[in-house]
């Protein structure tokens, strides 16, 4: 008797939509809460409260509609057969254009072009939803809706040039790859992934916003005379023109070896007046680099990334599983896909210890700024990043722990005062 994968498949991702829905009624409850919890009492006012809370909200009523009708349609293509009858008929197109509906590649590309087309269509009006009426509500989005198309334009003229490639060295390595295809599959990621890391920001990035080197003045020569103490090998330090499209603010920084880069947002700089506030945020961001932290989340990528690739050659040659999602042939792509659900267990499992990782590293994070000296602007950095990004003040325990990759602005606050008082 043939294994039921579909049904199973579809059945779990039942089942975490309604566990996913549960945490998500929770932080609803914990959002309606009318008051500050006590340790932010006195330091986030009422007038700020009261907005994140509406902004909250209105974000967690859109995620409850969004949510419903993705499990409906994810849960209808796979259950429906949609999925088989698409890839048919993105293979009886390629005649249609001169192209030979036997190559697999050509067959991939016309499948994925209808995916993507598929999919800007059903995501748009929620994009343009949240953007436009959500960010514009509460005073978030700077953007026009040319701006918006344009940017949608560039992303998917990206995936046009960048995605033929890829798609066609994937489908050759699993062609060709023979007993070792794990680690042939593993070797072209990773080795996509710096190529993708290095050309992201100085090609990608720029076609989207506006990066400028930091102005001389007091807060470059602070930044530069930190990292320095470091030993940081701070190359170049860009503002970018974040304000353009949100007023949400951050900093981060990227790059190999002795070629690091910082950057930081131009709302950033507007919203926190005070120059050490900022200095103490790239204290904490130059905390991962020196505790290695992102090194460490590199590394478990990449084990994970080859795990997942020696489970797919288990698999791909199961008949058993494709024709239980409605294949008679078994082509690369789709052999993908169908593994990616069969493993949507193990993957939340995975997301949540990745959570649990990173807020640790966050928490590490801070105690390094701390001991640095940086308390006394760390922390009315964080709360005055919290209050500029109408973060949630209230966030229900069990909501976070599973979502959460920082830890709620109370722990930050308790934690670092408790590191505070140790190094005094």
């Amino acid at each position: 008797m043939a294994i039921p994968y579909m049904e199973t498949v579809v059945g779990f991702m039942i089942v975490m939509y309604i566990f996913e829905t549960y945490l998500d009624l929770r932080q609803l409850t914990a959002l309606k809460l009318p008051t500050l919890p006590k340790t932010l009492v006195g330091v986030i006012s009422q007038e700020k409260f009261e907005k994140s809370r509406a902004y909250s909200l209105d974000k967690s009523y859109f995620h409850f509609v969004h949510e419903f009708v993705t499990i409906l349609m994810d849960s209808a293509i796979l259950f429906f057969g949609i999925l088989p009858w698409f890839w048919k008929i993105s293979g009886a197109v390629l005649p249609r254009l001169g192209l030979d509906p036997e190559n697999e590649i050509l067959h991939t590309l016309s499948f994925l072009a209808g995916v993507m087309t598929w999919s800007q269509i059903t995501d748009l009006p929620f994009s343009l939803y949240s953007t436009f009426v959500i960010e514009s509500r509460h005073g978030f989005n700077k953007q026009t809706i040319w701006m918006f198309i344009r940017d949608m334009i560039k992303g998917t003229l990206l995936s046009v040039i960048l995605g033929p490639p890829i798609v066609a060295a994937i489908n050759f390595i699993v062609q060709k790859g023979g007993p070792y295809l794990a680690i042939y599959l593993w070797a072209f990621m990773f080795i996509l992934s710096l190529v993708m890391m290095t050309i992201y920001p100085v090609l990608i990035a720029p076609l989207f916003n506006k990066f400028t080197p930091l102005p001389d003045g007091d807060l470059r020569e602070k930044i530069e005379k930190l990292a320095s103490s470091l030993m940081f090998p701070l190359k170049k330090l860009f503002v970018v023109d974040g304000s353009t499209r949100s007023s949400h603010s951050n900093a981060y920084m990227y790059g190999f070896f002795k070629n690091k880069r910082i950057v930081l947002y131009d709302t950033l700089i507007q919203q926190c007046k005070n120059e050490d506030e900022i200095v103490a945020v790239i204290a904490h961001e130059l905390g991962h680099w020196k505790l290695n932290h992102t090194t460490y989340s590199f590394i478990a990528v990449q084990i994970l990334a080859f795990l997942q690739f020696g489970g797919y050659t288990l698999v791909r040659n199961s008949t058993d599983l494709f024709r239980s999602f409605g294949f008679d042939t078994q082509p690369v792509l789709i052999g993908l896909i169908i593994f990616q659900h069969t493993v949507i267990p193990l993957q939340h499992l995975v997301s949540f210890g990745l959570n649990l990782v990173s807020r640790a590293f966050e928490f590490q994070a801070d105690a390094f700024a701390v001991k640095l000296g940086y308390a006394k602007d760390l922390r009315p950095a964080l709360v005055k990043l919290q209050e500029e990004n109408l973060s949630a003040m209230n966030t229900d325990p069990l909501y976070s722990a599973y979502h959460y990759s920082h830890p709620p602005l109370v722990e930050r606050l308790r934690a670092i005062d408790g590191e505070d008082k140790k190094t005094d």
